[in-house]
């Protein structure tokens, strides 16, 4: 499941990074336009970063519903920070990646967070069960 989870939260962080740029940008330009009292402005260049705006939030939405219907919890958008439920000695806990690393080695209660990520290690492999549905 990591490579999808992993080609989506990419795609994801793309988008995300995408909107928020061309959001930026439109909300500079309304600013300035009103502080101005008007301003020349390039209307296609506008209509081309509503379009981008619009594109990517689309592409956002449908990766984070493609995610979450794969039963994965997205925790940070700006560093592709993704969790796995499942289960360890019997409670829910997460198998925690982030976008930058190469397979899953860290997992975290789901109360601890990011800064309480273990090591996998063999003990957690003995008593891992996985998530029951």
């Amino acid at each position: 499941m990591l490579p999808a989870v992993g080609r989506l939260i990419r795609e994801s962080v793309q988008a995300k990074a995408r909107y928020t740029e061309a959001e930026n940008y439109l909300q500079n330009l309304s600013q300035r336009i009103l502080l101005l009292g008007g301003l020349s402005v390039d209307i296609s260049a506008v209509e081309s970063l509503k379009a981008q705006k619009e594109s990517s939030g689309q592409t956002l939405k449908q990766s984070l519903e493609k995610i979450e219907q794969m039963g994965v919890v997205v925790k940070d958008l700006d560093v592709g920070l993704v969790d796995f439920p499942t289960l360890y000695l019997g409670e829910e806990v997460y198998l925690c990646w982030r976008m930058d690393e190469d397979d899953i080695e860290h997992w975290h209660g789901v109360h601890e967070g990011f800064a309480g990520r273990k090591e996998i290690d063999q003990h957690f492999v003995d008593n891992h069960r996985g998530r029951e549905n």
